[in-house]
């Protein structure tokens, strides 16, 4: 099996073969190897699986079960969050950052910090997760992005209203806040939680298809911004304390990581039932490709087709 797809005819590819011969790598770096023993028997696992449900259904069982985990890790965070603001701790943050926004509002501020915040909101956020799964779903002729981002934006809700429910902090004061008013529970950011989660997906599935590591890296960056300023809005506007935000951006990065992962178990499953000897091939295959790269930089290896 090649080390990754040079072909432009195989950066096309859609459907299972796009899959295989594609999202398999990360950059240089293949997904489809574990060197923990705690990865090989999670492989395991869902191979087993696989093999009466299919590895769609299989990668659906597995996210379940990970928004499950997701639940009771917001639960756990939830308890570490309230012992930490009663103890002052991190919440002493609270009060002067939004003071210092407060100081920084103004009439056309305040309504283009709104317009932007509505973005990752009830409606946004969901009109804008369709188009970019819809999108990547099409151009790939794969159900996987629809799995992916469908997965990411449920188990971001679902720690949302969890959170909420088990914490119930009150927003900061209405008259130091913009309209329209929110009278939810405060802790969690639902706005910077998602968007995080959201676009960190959609950030992941563009960079498996992206040759190039300057393009990767804007990916990351423009995810990074994006929910880095959604969260920054519901601060100035007074909608959320920081130490809801911060939480938001914590519980998300951890709910994406389980995502990834879960993909990543798919990817390899997907691999081994193509062809159950590609482990040890990958392995002879990178290790040749270590060594050509490694003659590049000395000047003895050959050039790489572009």
């Amino acid at each position: 099996m090649p080390d990754r797809p040079e072909n432009p005819q195989h950066r096309a590819q859609g459907g299972a073969a796009g899959e295989l011969e594609q999202d398999r790598f990360l950059g240089e770096r293949d997904l489809t190897r574990w060197s923990s023993a705690l990865g090989r028997w999670a492989v395991g696992v869902v191979h087993r699986s696989s093999r009466v449900l299919g590895p769609h259904l299989a990668l659906v069982l597995l996210l379940t079960v990970g928004a499950g985990v997701a639940a009771t890790a917001t639960w756990l965070a939830s308890e570490t969050y309230e012992a930490v603001t009663e103890a002052d701790g991190v919440a002493r943050l609270d009060h002067p950052l939004l003071q210092a926004m407060i100081g920084l509002r103004s009439p056309w501020a305040d309504t283009a910090a709104t317009a932007y915040t509505d973005i990752g909101g009830v409606i946004g956020m969901p009109v804008l997760a369709l188009a970019l799964m819809t999108v990547l779903a099409v151009r790939r002729r794969s159900w996987t992005p629809v799995i992916l981002i469908t997965a990411a934006g449920a188990g971001s809700l679902l720690m949302t209203v969890a959170g909420k429910d088990l914490i119930g902090r009150s927003r900061p004061p209405l008259a130091e806040a913009v309209p329209p008013y929110e009278y939810s529970p405060s802790f969690p950011s639902g706005h910077s939680l998602n968007a995080l989660v959201i676009a960190g997906i959609v950030a992941y599935l563009l960079m498996l298809r992206q040759h190039s590591r300057r393009t990767r890296v804007l990916a990351v960056l423009v995810a990074a911004v994006f929910a880095f300023t959604i969260g920054l809005s519901r601060v100035f506007l007074g909608h959320h304390w920081f130490t809801d935000v911060l939480a938001a951006w914590l519980l998300g990065a951890g709910w994406l990581a389980v995502v990834i992962t879960a993909h990543r178990l798919y990817l390899t499953v997907v691999c081994r039932t193509v062809d159950p000897s590609a482990g040890a091939d990958r392995h002879r295959t990178r290790s040749v490709a270590a060594a050509t790269q490694e003659g590049r930089r000395t000047g003895q290896g050959e050039s790489r087709p572009a």
